[in-house]
């Protein structure tokens, strides 16, 4: 039977990522009109969460329901996986047992070894490394909002992080520009941007990378496992809060995205995320409209194999 796993965006070519975000409105629209669409009926998800989350549980599970199917949720408490059990092992008997696993982790190797071992699809729901269905969800976002995201100029201002990456990846894929703009120190990986066929530029002025920029993204500054660091993060990252001065360096029009949850008065002024420019909403929603699209896709390239 033939797999495909989606453990980062890389995973499709563009012309499938442009077919997912098409198809997530698709699907947001037929969810609007109340229309029954329950192609997975008889589907089971397992989702394995190392790391908690609210908007990664509920859009999965929410729909997997919509689209006919059933969830699973496992914690850390509620399986083997890192507690003795080769993650091997865990993979090979869920994988006899669901017909998608969606897992949230730290390390990313943790997926790339489940995925070795899965008879079924398996989905990056976050790691260390990078966030893909997110970045489903943005753009989907842009696309509704500002039509097709090629040519056009994104700031991400802030950490270098898993987001950060993922975001570099799509402007590899669909053809955009990303300028990073981050303390010294705080670069994204150097893998991911050498791998950006040009596409990337590494600033360190937030009101510089947001000059003329069609859409303006940040995360916070310290993510899950970072509590420690949160302080000295705070103090390297004052310069790079977008506020009310650089989102107006950014185009007329342009759009403010955060993959929530935010933290006001830190990574984004209360202004600009409850401001006109933000579509964090909208995004936020995609999530679960751009995971059904991906479910969708991943289990008929199964079934079809």
């Amino acid at each position: 039977m033939k797999r495909r796993h989606f453990l980062t965006l890389d995973d499709l070519s563009p012309t499938e990522l442009q077919r997912l975000i098409a198809r997530a409105s698709e699907l947001k629209a037929i969810q609007r009109r109340g229309d029954r669409h329950t192609p997975l009926q008889g589907k089971t998800l397992g989702m394995i969460f190392e790391k908690a989350s609210t908007r990664t549980r509920v859009s999965f599970e929410v729909g997997m329901a919509q689209l006919g199917g059933h969830a699973l949720f496992l914690s850390p408490r509620d399986t083997q996986l890192g507690r003795g059990e080769p993650i091997e092992d865990t993979a090979r008997v869920l994988s006899r047992m669901v017909d998608v696993v969606m897992i949230r982790t730290f390390a990313h190797e943790t997926l790339e070894r489940f995925a070795a071992h899965s008879r079924v699809p398996v989905i990056n729901g976050l790691s260390d490394d990078v966030h893909p269905c997110q970045l489903l969800a943005d753009l989907q976002t842009f696309q509704e909002h500002r039509g097709s995201i090629q040519g056009r100029t994104v700031a991400w201002i802030g950490d270098g992080n898993n987001m950060c990456h993922s975001w570099i990846n799509a402007a590899r894929l669909l053809d955009f520009q990303l300028r990073v703009a981050c303390p010294p120190g705080y670069e994204p990986a150097k893998r991911f941007v050498d791998a950006a066929d040009g596409h990337v530029d590494i600033l360190h002025d937030a009101h510089a990378s947001a000059t003329g920029a069609d859409l303006l993204v940040t995360d916070v500054w310290a993510s899950m496992g970072q509590e420690e660091e949160q302080a000295r993060r705070a103090a390297a990252f004052a310069a790079f809060q977008i506020d009310d001065q650089v989102m107006a360096q950014a185009s007329p029009d342009a759009l403010f995205m955060h993959c929530l949850p935010a933290h006001r008065g830190e990574e984004v002024a209360a202004a600009v995320i409850d401001g006109p420019h933000s579509v964090v909403w909208d995004e936020a929603e995609n999530r679960l409209h751009a995971q059904k699209a991906l479910l969708e896709f991943l289990l008929e390239v199964s079934l079809r194999g």
